[in-house]
């Protein structure tokens, strides 16, 4: 226990925490910057109400455990944004792509950004989930045209699989079995 809460993870730069209440204040900058939020609404902010309103939802993945959910990245105790390594939402097509196995995601601030931070986030929580938790497939999603955010996916070790439209946009999927996982690391 660190502060009152249980680390679920530490690499060498950062520290990955369960989100709380009180990161209402982190998560509604974070969906401010229209920078962070181009690729996944058109740089719209995401009112305070709404992130408000998801807070239940993002808490209710810790009363499962603690192997899934949402987690603030921080380095030097500063809020650098967040990661999730959970099960897909079943949001929306198409019914054609594999989304089996865990979803990993991630939403840093822009001075985070190519600091190497989301993809030392997403190999820790990728190792964990195959070494610890015993997943059988990570994947992430992405629209096509974010080159930083495939890098991140490439560089964490997933492999490109499959590109479709979502919505009158181009997305890919990337993903890693826990096979492909072992034999690399043999």
């Amino acid at each position: 226990m660190i502060d009152g809460m249980r680390v679920h993870l530490e690499t060498e730069r950062l520290r990955l925490r369960q989100l709380t209440e009180d990161d209402l204040d982190n998560l509604v900058e974070l969906d401010s910057d229209p920078e962070v939020m181009r690729y996944l609404n058109g740089g719209h902010p995401t009112p305070r109400d709404t992130i408000r309103g998801m807070m239940p939802f993002i808490l209710a993945h810790y009363e499962r455990g603690d192997d899934l959910g949402y987690w603030a990245v921080e380095a030097d105790g500063r809020f650098l944004g967040w990661i999730f390594f959970r099960p897909y939402r079943h949001d929306g097509p198409p019914a054609d792509v594999d989304r089996s196995g865990i979803e990993v995601g991630y939403r840093l601030r822009r001075e985070a950004w190519g600091e190497g931070y989301a993809t030392e986030a997403s190999r820790a929580l990728i190792a964990r989930g195959f070494d610890v938790v015993g997943v059988d497939r990570v994947f992430a999603e992405t629209m096509a045209v974010n080159a930083g955010s495939r890098r991140v996916m490439e560089k964490s070790g997933l492999r490109h699989v499959a590109t479709f439209d979502r919505e009158g946009d181009d997305e890919v999927q990337y993903a890693l079995t826990a096979s492909e996982w072992r034999s690399g690391r043999d």
